[in-house]
């Protein structure tokens, strides 16, 4: 439980989300949801036969921090690459509909959109299944995608999301350029990591692995607090950057900064049914509260308060700023 002039703070910035400029750039994705009923087992193997009742279709990978944000109230752009398909047109359209702009989607006909379809039934999933391709963007797409990084901070955008799912759009040179930038002119970087891209992040902002990956990240197995600690201030050390945030499940999240300081913010996740892009939630919240002025302790309270919310809803889902400051009000 927080105090009463704590919860006040807290709301303070989240009342300023709407003043906040936000680009998010990486890997679009569509998720595809596949939802119904199951009743029997398929004779011809083992596994459950799905009464298909209904689908859909949102904003996936860093779409879906998009949608955060723009929930959220933050003004927010994206870059990334879609194919020239269906799938990429029915991302466009999503995201026109909510009065997103497109112009930083670069259409890239030698690769597909990726979409990722997961079946759920009783609210369960029951199995995903991937269309992609990893192939790391040619260096022309680099190139548009770095100009339109450059008139977004031009223009004054006060953070830059790099949301990172493997998917080839996020490379070692587009992080070094983004963040030789951004520091130039005073723009915070958050990342949402992959594993397999850790060296990648030197110098950004502010890291938000979950326990898994700092663990793998740091190559230290963390079981309790010591390792821990000892996880987290290697990853800051090692990469050079601002912060880094360790999410920690039904424990709440680790905040390890620049200088030594570390701060444990117990879950305030009521009951937890679906953690699908929780993440995502997390890094969307954390860098509007940052970008509207919030130190990085009240940012990650505040990020805390969201991804206990979105836990607690099967699917993709997002929050809005009233429901936010309504679950900080009451302090748990």
């Amino acid at each position: 439980m927080i105090s009463i002039n704590e919860r006040k703070r807290l709301i303070k910035y989240v009342d300023l989300f709407h003043k906040t400029r936000v680009l998010v750039v990486g890997d679009i994705v569509l998720d595809h949801y596949i939802w119904g009923k199951v009743s029997r087992i398929s004779p011809e193997a083992p596994v459950p036969v799905v009464n298909v009742t209904r689908e859909n279709l949102l904003l996936g990978g860093a779409t879906n921090v998009v949608n955060n944000i723009n929930v959220l109230g933050g003004c927010v752009s994206v870059c990334g690459v879609i194919g020239n398909d269906e799938a990429g047109r029915q991302l466009l359209h999503l995201l026109r509909t909510q009065g997103i702009g497109t112009d930083g989607l670069i259409v890239d006909s030698a690769r597909p959109t990726t979409i990722k379809t997961r079946v759920i039934a009783h609210s369960q999933q029951v199995v995903r299944f991937d269309r992609e391709s990893k192939v790391l963007i040619e260096r022309d797409t680099h190139k548009q995608i770095f100009k339109f990084v450059k008139q977004q901070v031009k223009e004054g955008i006060n953070a830059i999301v790099i949301s990172d799912y493997c998917k080839g759009v996020v490379t070692s040179d587009l992080v070094r350029d983004i963040v030789k930038l951004a520091k130039k002119n005073n723009v915070i970087v958050s990342v949402d990591p992959k594993v397999s891209h850790f060296g990648m992040y030197s110098g950004v902002t502010i890291l938000t692995p979950n326990i898994n990956e700092a663990s793998i990240g740091s190559k230290i197995e963390i079981d309790d607090d010591k390792t821990l600690l000892k996880a987290g201030s290697l990853l800051l050390k090692r990469l050079k950057c601002d912060a880094v945030l360790v999410t920690r499940g039904e424990l709440g999240m680790s905040l390890f900064e620049h200088g030594g300081r570390v701060t444990h913010i117990p879950t305030v996740a009521r009951d937890v049914f679906d953690v699908t892009g929780a993440g995502d939630t997390v890094i969307s919240t954390l860098t509007l509260a940052m970008a509207s002025g919030a130190p990085m302790v009240d940012a990650a309270r505040i990020s805390n308060y969201a991804a206990g919310i979105v836990v607690g809803v099967v699917g993709t889902a997002t929050v809005r700023p009233d429901v936010l400051k309504q679950r900080i009000e009451q302090g748990t």
